[in-house]
């Protein structure tokens, strides 16, 4: 009888058992499977909210969100919150922001090879330099810039610059000699200005408008929005479309970062920065023909330079392209090919 009890009473616990497993395994079916992981990215902008570069920053990020169906969200930060360009590449380099969108000049210190793009006269005129960041020289200079710890993505518009003065109408070479132009603390961009007969005055850009209105100096150089946004037009009213130097921008990400996300996902943030600066180009045509319709309102006086003039500039800056464009003679000469 006793035998019979204890038997009895192990089959009822064997049987509990089983059956505790079982409701145990069904909860762990009917669990809810754990989602992936959302990677959450930051995007430095140092420019405005409404500025083209960084409209286009929202559309990337709008992009590739919507593209990994929400596997990468990326916060835009704009109005340079998280560093000046030079900074920001810093940060870049070591992981701590992911994405951001500069000029080759600060990136050039980088990338000494990106001086060749920047070098003036280079294009005969906008469309020549598309053809070239759109091919495989633009491609190569993409892929350069990797060995900095950085993955070039797609290239930006930033106009081209331009002199302006308060002084007199320049249509030809010669109109610019003796006058004092502001230019940035560059070497490339003060022997540009001695080249041509002017004298080159490096002076922070905060103080140009009050240096033109007090004639510490006679003119500067810019874009068409710079021109504009700053108010130089008022006191500088000569603008001569020389258009002596395109600086591209460039969409890039952090290796770091590059190295972190799938082949498919780099795939997909590859095909949303092209759309992405698809939309810049097309924003910064606009901004550039609003400046120009203002300016023009207001009295500026818009010249061109007089039949083989631009070829007299070019020649003068046969002693910077030896300097600066050593060792980059075929890049070179690639680039005017086209």
């Amino acid at each position: 009888m006793k035998k019979t009890l204890v038997a009895a009473t192990c089959a009822i616990l064997a049987a509990g058992l089983a059956l505790t497993g079982c409701n145990k395994d069904k909860k762990a079916d009917s669990a809810p499977k754990a989602e992936a992981k959302k990677m959450v990215l930051r995007y430095a902008e140092n420019q405005a909210q409404d500025y083209p570069t960084t409209q286009a920053a929202y559309k990337f990020a709008e992009l590739v969100e919507q593209k990994t169906d929400g596997r990468i969200h990326i916060d835009v930060y704009h109005g340079g919150q998280l560093g000046d360009e030079k900074a920001v590449i810093e940060q870049l380099q070591f992981g701590a922001i992911d994405f951001t969108r500069v000029s080759i000049s600060p990136l050039s210190e980088f990338d000494k090879s990106l001086n060749v793009l920047q070098l003036p006269y280079l294009y005969k005129d906008a469309a020549q330099m598309w053809r070239v960041l759109e091919g495989d020289i633009g491609e190569n200079f993409l892929k350069g810039v990797e060995k900095a710890g950085l993955i070039g993505l797609s290239w930006f518009d930033a106009g081209a610059r331009n002199f302006y003065n308060s002084k007199k109408p320049v249509t030809k070479l010669d109109d610019l000699k003796g006058l004092k132009i502001r230019v940035q603390e560059s070497q490339l961009m003060m022997g540009m200005v001695a080249a041509l007969g002017a004298s080159a005055t490096p002076m922070a850009y905060g103080e140009v408008y009050s240096g033109l209105q007090t004639g510490v100096i006679d003119g500067a150089e810019n874009n068409w929005p710079s021109y504009d946004s700053v108010s130089h037009y008022e006191v500088a009213k000569y603008y001569v479309l020389d258009e002596h130097t395109r600086v591209p921008e460039m969409q890039m990400v952090s290796k770091i970062t590059w190295d972190k996300i799938s082949p498919e996902d780099q795939k997909i943030i590859k095909e949303c920065a092209l759309e992405s600066a698809k939309l810049e180009r097309e924003l910064w045509a606009a901004k550039e023909g609003a400046s120009e319709a203002k300016v023009k309102a207001a009295g500026s006086v818009i010249t061109e330079l007089e039949p083989g003039e631009k070829e007299k500039f070019q020649a003068a800056m046969a002693p910077l392209y030896s300097q600066f464009g050593a060792g980059y003679e075929d890049i070179i000469k690639a680039i005017q090919s086209k």
